[in-house]
């Protein structure tokens, strides 16, 4: 894997549309990360430290982030 794309997923999550349900205001509220509606899905963006804890309190709402 080449620099940038380990970048990218070390500062981004992306998931299909109508993933976070309800939980997008939480995951907004509590993290300091950007959250767009794309036509591919849906983008979390911030750092990689904020992107390492959105993965977990998603993963402990039974959201699979690959």
């Amino acid at each position: 894997m080449d620099e940038a794309a380990r970048l990218r997923d070390s500062t981004q999550i992306t998931l299909p549309s109508g993933t976070l349900g309800c939980l997008r205001e939480e995951v907004e509220a509590r993290f300091t990360v950007t959250v767009r509606n794309e036509q591919a899905g849906i983008r979390i963006i911030g750092s990689p430290v904020e992107i390492k804890d959105v993965s977990g309190f998603l993963a402990r709402h039974g959201v699979a982030v690959a």
